[in-house]
């Protein structure tokens, strides 16, 4: 649901956000960091063995990247 937020505040911001979407990118950022965070904690908890949800193939942790657009002018 965040992503999905994000994606649509990109489409209807044409690469530049106002302020007030500038405000809210920030809050969704933060909701989605938490999701994040929330699904490692769970995977890490249902299994720790390499290959395990929330690993890549060889034991690493998955990492996202965080996006950042630039501001209205």
């Amino acid at each position: 649901m965040v992503n999905a937020a994000i994606r649509a505040l990109w489409e209807k911001s044409g690469s530049r956000l106002s302020s007030a979407d500038e405000a809210r990118y920030q809050q969704l950022l933060v909701e989605w960091a938490a999701a994040v965070a929330a699904e490692r904690t769970r995977a890490d908890e249902a299994d720790e063995e390499p290959g395990a949800a929330g690993t890549t193939a060889g034991g690493a942790p998955l990492v996202s990247a965080v996006l950042q657009l630039p501001r209205a002018a």
